[in-house]
């Protein structure tokens, strides 16, 4: 299936980005919730192969000015002259690419009509906004282990990111709680990662074709696997065992031992992945930090 050219043909946006895509979709996800992977993926099988990557733009700013980095059809391009001269990157594949817009570690229910989140864009012009999202305990041990890589970031520093994350990531759940009727397609990475079926599923939704629908390589945004370094195929992560991993570490016992007593989140995690919050109402992971 080919998804329609872009209705609104001669908006400003269009013409600043050099291209009218055919599909345009903005996309958010906490970090270490496999978004850069899901972007790889989504781009594999982009309408006429062809695709512009925006990744990790600043929130309330137009995205055509403020990505950090940027890929045309996969190859990543420099981010100081295309933000000079967007049309002189893109141009060369033409009218019905995909758009793929990144934000990280935000949650779109942060932002409303006073403060946009991709500030003067048009939002009407994305067809679909993306949740990703991970399972709490996994993706709460990934993140804490890459925090830990951080020889600046003491325990307290650690753990305080942490929370201030977590909270940002219920609004995220309270969000996908409310698709598709919110106008929101939510990717769930746990899911998306094992089943091919759930893949292609997703694809559907986002009138995407089915061209390629394998995870794909290891991503090496954000220093790749947080617990794997040397991965290069996906068969070789252990992506649903990072919490066990991390059972015993003080940082992560610390962390959920406070998550644990905040009914919203615990509402939310509750709602989505109930073994998640069995596992922590027996407590087996919430010891005191001097116990870890």
């Amino acid at each position: 299936m080919t998804a329609p050219l872009h209705d609104m043909q001669d908006a400003p946006e269009w013409a600043q980005l050099g291209i009218v895509p055919g599909v345009a979709l903005r996309a958010f996800g906490m970090r270490r919730s496999g978004n850069h992977a899901i972007a790889d993926w989504i781009m594999r099988n982009a309408p006429g192969d062809h695709a512009v990557f925006l990744n990790n733009c600043k929130p309330g700013a137009s995205p055509l000015d403020s990505f950090a980095s940027i890929e045309v059809d996969g190859e990543k391009q420099a981010v100081r002259r295309a933000r000079g001269n967007l049309p002189g990157e893109t141009t060369r594949i033409g009218d019905g690419a995909l758009l793929l817009v990144s934000y990280e570690d935000l949650s779109p229910a942060d932002f409303g009509k006073k403060r946009q989140v991709s500030g003067a864009f048009n939002a009407d012009l994305f067809d679909f906004d993306i949740l990703i999202y991970r399972s709490f305990l996994n993706w709460s041990a990934s993140l804490i282990k890459k925090l830990q890589s951080n020889p600046g970031y003491g325990p307290m520093r650690r753990v305080a990111i942490m929370l201030n994350t977590a909270d940002r990531y219920a609004r995220m759940l309270e969000l996908v709680g409310t698709a598709p009727n919110n106008g929101m397609v939510p990717i769930c990475y746990d899911r998306w990662f094992v089943d091919g079926a759930y893949r292609e599923g997703v694809l559907g939704q986002l009138g995407l074709p089915v061209r390629d629908n394998a995870v794909g390589e290891v991503q090496s945004y954000g220093g790749g696997s947080s617990f794997q370094k040397d991965a290069a195929a996906p068969e070789e992560l252990q992506t649903s065992e990072r919490w066990r991993q991390m059972a015993q570490d003080a940082d992560f016992r610390a962390f959920l031992s406070i998550a644990a007593r905040e009914m919203d989140l615990m509402a939310q995690v509750e709602a989505h992945f109930p073994e998640d919050a069995a596992r922590l109402i027996q407590g087996d992971l919430v010891a005191s930090v001097s116990e870890g």
